[in-house]
């Protein structure tokens, strides 16, 4: 993981541990898995970039790679980006990322997160 992803994901890693999510990275190709009581949450995360709206669609297909209908706990999937790149993560409709269990989280350059719910 390099430059802006990192510090997405830092920020990202940090926030969960402040609700009480035990946090790891790099696991099994997903950037960011944890967990918190039965509830397990499953992310990818992208940094600015120069092609946003490329990068943004390749992380929702890692995404999907990542997903398994035949865990039996509940999994939120989630997909972390920086505020740039808040109008591309949203391209997919939130009826079709409430369908398929995906959050999305926006990350500031002062390492604020906030869960997008539009």
């Amino acid at each position: 993981m390099r430059g802006d992803e990192a510090r997405v994901v830092g920020a990202f890693s940090k926030w969960l541990r402040l609700q009480g999510w035990v946090v790891q990275t790099e696991v099994r190709f997903a950037d960011i898995v944890a967990s918190r009581g039965d509830a397990r949450l499953i992310a990818e995360a992208k940094g600015r970039t120069t092609e946003v709206g490329l990068d943004v669609d390749t992380m929702y297909g890692q995404l999907l790679r990542r997903m398994d209908v035949k865990d039996d706990k509940p999994v939120t999937y989630a997909v972390v980006v920086p505020d740039e790149a808040r109008a591309a993560a949203c391209r997919v409709s939130r009826d079709v990322r409430k369908a398929l269990g995906v959050a999305v989280y926006v990350v500031d350059l002062d390492g604020r997160v906030e869960e997008v719910q539009t």
